[in-house]
């Protein structure tokens, strides 16, 4: 009992400290000697910085879904994205579509790649009506699509596909 009270004393007396510390290094409200007034402090370097994103122009759905579908088409149609990544089954989701650059529409889209094995298991039905011959999805995985078209000729400018969210390899397609 006399050791859980030494404990818990020695435990208030670390977290006494600990916020003794946290309020020394907190950062200080900068304040406008102009108006007087005191703003909350910001994080960036450059406070006078403007915004480094603009947008040039917007593309319409209907064009981003074309462009979509022709880097779909190159990654079913490509031998060595096959090999690679494994059979393109589908297009899961759009992250975003955009013009970062006048005459290109850039694309990015998750999609689900399927490579060898039947991924079936005998789950048992219930009642002794034998086994189901479900899928289980064994042997897919999900990639990161990102690529550029152009708007005009409607080419692959460039295409790449991320694994693990980018942390793994990335596979580059031959335009």
């Amino acid at each position: 009992m006399r050791i859980l009270n030494c404990l818990l004393a020695a435990l208030l007396a670390v977290l006494a400290v600990g916020s003794l510390f946290a309020d020394a290094f907190a950062p200080a409200p900068i304040t406008n000697a102009r108006a007087g007034r005191r703003r909350p402090a910001t994080t960036t370097c450059r406070p006078s910085a403007q915004p480094s994103t603009r947008l040039l122009a917007q593309i319409s759905e209907k064009e981003a879904s074309s462009a979509i579908d022709k880097v779909v088409a190159a990654l079913r149609k490509d031998k060595e994205a096959q090999q690679e990544l494994g059979k393109l089954t589908t297009k899961n989701n759009v992250l975003g579509f955009g013009s970062p650059r006048p005459g290109i529409i850039a694309v990015r889209f998750n999609a689900s790649f399927k490579k060898g094995g039947m991924g079936n298991s005998a789950v048992p039905l219930p009642f002794g009506l034998g086994q189901s011959n479900k899928s289980e999805g064994r042997g897919t995985m999900v990639g990161q699509v990102k690529a550029e078209v152009d708007e005009k000729t409607g080419k692959i400018r460039s295409c790449s596909v991320f694994r693990d969210l980018g942390y793994g390899r990335a596979f580059n397609l031959k335009v």
